[in-house]
């Protein structure tokens, strides 16, 4: 007698659920693809053919995989929810490069798709030069293709990777989320909710650029990138492209709004105000953020690199832009020396918090590192003494404290098999290892003179844009997302 979850069984390879989801987020892609192509026809763009087709080719692909398997999304097994995760980020990152390709801009389906999937993972590294002539539609896309992702960083977040239990994150299991049978009811649910707050919020952001100055298409664009903490700009100075204090200010205060757990900005719109306040993780990011940037600062004032008011308004923009893995420049930082440069490197891998559309390792790990560490050290010193790890005032599972450890092994693990992968494709030392590391993090630009924040990825080998293009989606599934279902055991669960 065969059973059900073996290669054959009915269970693991039914891909209706996978399929269905899909189609809808391809469905989804498409019907965004007519907002640049009418930015083209306002503008006189020609390229508003090329997203016109696009969007009608998406469009008929996805709703094809949404008709043919509608009613399929009942059930959904873990080894399904860890192909349609992987599944989905690839098949939209295909279709959203289309348009990338077929522009103007006369891109290699590499360029595009290396483009594609830095938009959509949020990183915000780009192998496009001219950003300052580029045509209307194509910069506009870029930014939508960072705002969805975004949102979809954010629903998966909550939705999806504590019921995969990655990297700790069951921490945050929601009860509407408690069993796969209730992921996609519930989650299409709560996306809609967080996509209300995650609109007005880059309402209000664009609003704000506008009245600091910026024109409309340039604040709606950069008010998308900024919360979704992306990073993709209109210019290629970016943001130090407008030379104006206010709007470097305005954008900090959205790059950390964007860090925040958006979970916590829907309850505190459902009458629980100090919500955020109360999370240990936004505490101690809101302290980290405080510390560094008064340690830059002063590392600036005395290395005499900016002056007065301009010292707090360079560190603070910059590091908060490279700790959020934004990827914004208002200066070339790899000119501050070399402690800037080694500390930002070590910076980049913090990110925000764990439900944000924020990136790198997640301020709640070093939590629960920390946590671990003191009560290790106490059981140490006091033998017969009784020492808890605990998060937000509860005991943490040594399966957490496990999987944490891990995800921070595997993290560092596969920034140094990536920058060895790199090295091989011709990159001395310091831009492999920052390629791999802004990848894997999710950062956008890295350091050195040809990725760093003065430059792009434009001048990297096919062959390195296609490794930094799997290390970008490795950082933004967390990492065991991917690589699980390399492993003979998942496929015999």
């Amino acid at each position: 007698m065969r059973r059900s979850n073996t290669y054959f069984g009915a269970d693991l390879f039914d891909l209706r659920p996978i399929f269905l989801v899909a189609g809808l987020l391809l469905t989804t892609l498409g019907a965004a693809m007519f907002i640049p192509a009418l930015a083209d026809i306002v503008a006189g763009n020609r390229d508003w053919q090329v997203f016109f087709g696009s969007a009608s080719l998406t469009l008929f692909v996805g709703g094809s995989l949404t008709l043919i398997n509608w009613g399929h999304a009942g059930k959904l097994s873990l080894q399904q929810a860890f192909i349609m995760t992987i599944f989905s980020w690839i098949a939209l990152t295909a279709f959203a490069a289309m348009p990338l390709a077929l522009s103007q801009l006369n891109m290699s389906y590499t360029d595009a798709f290396f483009e594609a999937m830095s938009g959509l993972t949020t990183t915000g590294s780009t192998v496009i030069v001219g950003l300052d002539s580029a045509p209307p539609g194509i910069l506009l896309w870029r930014a939508l293709l960072q705002w969805l992702g975004g949102v979809g960083i954010v629903v998966m977040a909550v939705a999806m990777l504590p019921m995969l239990q990655i990297g700790g994150m069951q921490l945050f299991k929601v009860e509407a989320f408690d069993t796969p049978e209730k992921v996609l009811p519930s989650a299409a649910r709560f996306a809609f909710s967080i996509t209300i707050i995650y609109l007005v919020l880059t309402i209000i952001c664009a609003a704000s650029l506008r009245a600091a100055g910026m024109n409309w298409f340039d604040s709606v664009a950069h008010a998308m990138t900024t919360i979704a903490t992306g990073g993709f700009s209109t210019k290629d100075a970016s943001i130090g492209g407008f030379d104006s204090a206010l709007i470097d200010y305005i954008v900090i205060v959205f790059m950390l709004v964007g860090s925040l757990p958006f979970a916590l900005y829907l309850q505190t719109v459902q009458g629980k105000t100090t919500a955020l306040w109360n999370d240990p993780q936004v505490r101690v990011f809101l302290a980290a953020v405080v510390f560094l940037v008064a340690m830059m600062t002063s590392y600036q004032l005395y290395a005499d690199i900016n002056q007065d008011w301009d010292t707090l308004r360079y560190s603070a923009f910059n590091l908060i832009s490279v700790m959020t893995g934004t990827g914004y420049s208002s200066q070339n930082y790899n000119e501050w020396g070399p402690f800037a440069v080694v500390a930002l490197f070590w910076i980049m891998f913090i990110g925000g918090c764990a439900g944000s559309t924020s990136c790198g390792i997640k301020i709640f790990r070093f939590h629960v590192v920390w946590a671990a560490m003191v009560a290790y050290v106490g059981r140490t010193l006091y033998p017969h003494g009784v020492f808890t790890p605990r998060y937000n005032s509860r005991p943490i599972d040594q399966a957490v404290i496990t999987s944490v450890m891990s995800f921070f092994f595997l993290f560092f693990a596969s920034i140094f098999v990536l920058a060895m992968a790199l090295s091989f494709t011709g990159l001395e030392f310091v831009t492999a290892l920052s390629s791999a590391a802004t990848s894997i993090a999710n950062v956008g630009p890295g350091l050195g003179n040809i990725v760093g924040p003065a430059g792009t990825f434009h001048d990297l080998s096919d062959e390195a844009k296609w490794l930094m293009a799997g290390g970008m989606l490795l950082g933004r599934l967390e990492l065991f997302t991917v690589l699980i279902i390399f492993t003979p055991g998942f496929w015999r669960m």
